[in-house]
């Protein structure tokens, strides 16, 4: 039986890549033989192992490991070698977010589409005050808006459409594509964004709580005004050690909790154990963020915020979650895809503009599954 010479530091850079020696291990008995040159794997096999591996096949034919690195900056709030060595599952979903962004870019020009004035329409060193709230008026949100939404459910995705309405790509996904086994992890990523003048895109780690979703959204928000692309873990919501991550997370915290708001609201809540509670019931956002803005705004000390943040976030984090993998397909696909984009794809199948087999490749459905997501979206019209 023919094999294939592969490289061992190839193999050794394919092993440290998916960070789980023992699982490759027991699907490939003789992987130890191959990374020390004593035999070789045949096709076959090595396919195989490109596809647990999640890397292309024909990278294993190369004779050194390829450099992979994002084509954004990626801030981490606690700096160690995943800084510099982005999951195979993150490097994945920012590619196929940069081709759908380009495809939308194009799709816009075609259409005629003037350029979004306000991406990068502020400066580093504007107060993150007056920029939050030139957010809130771009996107026709009034003072108190988050108050008079039922839930934090509600409030997340009426901010989602009004995120959408002005143009902005917003996708939500806790996975690779619509793969449930590749799950994308918070610690590493709690979202990223591509800037572009016509088509700026964020993406919301999905795997994370949903009330903890609305700063990440909030924090991609103002690195859109900033016109700043990037990834960013933000651990226990504190940015990296820089300074575009210091001013968005400013403007985010002031975005979805006003200073004036909470000032006036602390003084009526402050005596109770359960105040952060009744902050982020008001504001629709976590305790945890409601005690970080108390934390920014000096009403408590950090000690208190670590105490409050060791006891309730961990446990919370996951009860918050609804798993998007389960319920509707379709309405999953919604949050996956992203509405904006998915609209623009199917309008574009529709009027013969791009191909079925290019609209397939852009949604990652196909055949009936692209017809029925089509016909989700706009009920009563059949591709």
């Amino acid at each position: 039986m023919a094999r294939v010479e592969v490289k061992p530091n190839v193999l050794q850079w394919a092993v440290k890549r998916t960070g789980n020696f023992d699982m490759l291990k027991s699907k490939f008995p003789k992987l130890n033989e191959w990374i020390n040159n004593e035999s070789q794997p045949t096709l076959k096999q090595l396919e195989k192992f490109a596809k647990a591996t999640a890397i292309p096949l024909g990278y294993f034919f190369l004779p050194n490991p390829p450099e992979e690195k994002l084509n954004i900056p990626h801030y981490r709030t606690i700096k160690d070698e995943f800084a510099t060595q982005p999951s195979p599952n993150l490097l994945e979903t920012v590619q196929t977010m940069e081709r759908r962004q380009q495809w939308m870019r194009d799709y816009l020009i075609q259409l005629g589409n003037e350029p979004l004035n306000y991406v990068g329409s502020a400066d580093l060193s504007d107060d993150p005050k007056l920029v939050a709230q030139d957010i809130r008026r771009t996107l026709g949100l009034k003072d108190g808006w988050a108050s008079k939404q039922g839930t934090w459910q509600e409030a997340l995705r009426n901010l989602i459409k009004k995120i959408e309405d002005i143009g902005i790509i917003v996708v939500i996904n806790g996975v690779v594509g619509n793969n449930t086994h590749r799950k994308l992890d918070v610690d590493e990523f709690r979202g990223f964004v591509l800037i572009d003048d016509y088509a700026p895109l964020i993406f919301v780690n999905g795997a994370d709580g949903k009330a903890a979703q609305m700063f990440t959204l909030a924090h991609e928000l103002a690195h859109i005004w900033y016109g700043a692309s990037a990834a960013f873990d933000l651990t226990n919501l504190q940015p990296a050690d820089i300074k575009i991550e210091h001013v968005c997370n400013k403007a985010a915290a002031e975005f979805l909790v006003p200073e004036d708001e909470l000032l006036d609201m602390w003084q009526q809540v402050s005596r109770y154990e359960d105040c952060f509670k009744q902050i982020a019931r008001n504001f629709k956002v976590s305790e945890i963020v409601a005690a970080r803005r108390a934390l920014d705004l000096k009403l408590i000390t950090k000690d208190e915020f670590f105490k409050f943040y060791q006891a309730c976030y961990i446990e919370r984090r996951y009860q918050e979650n609804q798993d998007t993998s389960g319920g509707n397909f379709y309405a999953t696909q919604h949050l996956r895809i992203g509405r904006r984009f998915a609209e623009a794809v199917i309008r574009a199948t529709k009027e013969g503009t791009i191909l079925y087999r290019e609209a397939y490749q852009l949604t990652g459905l196909y055949g009936k599954t692209f017809s029925k997501f089509a016909e989700y979206l706009d009920p009563g019209r059949k591709l």
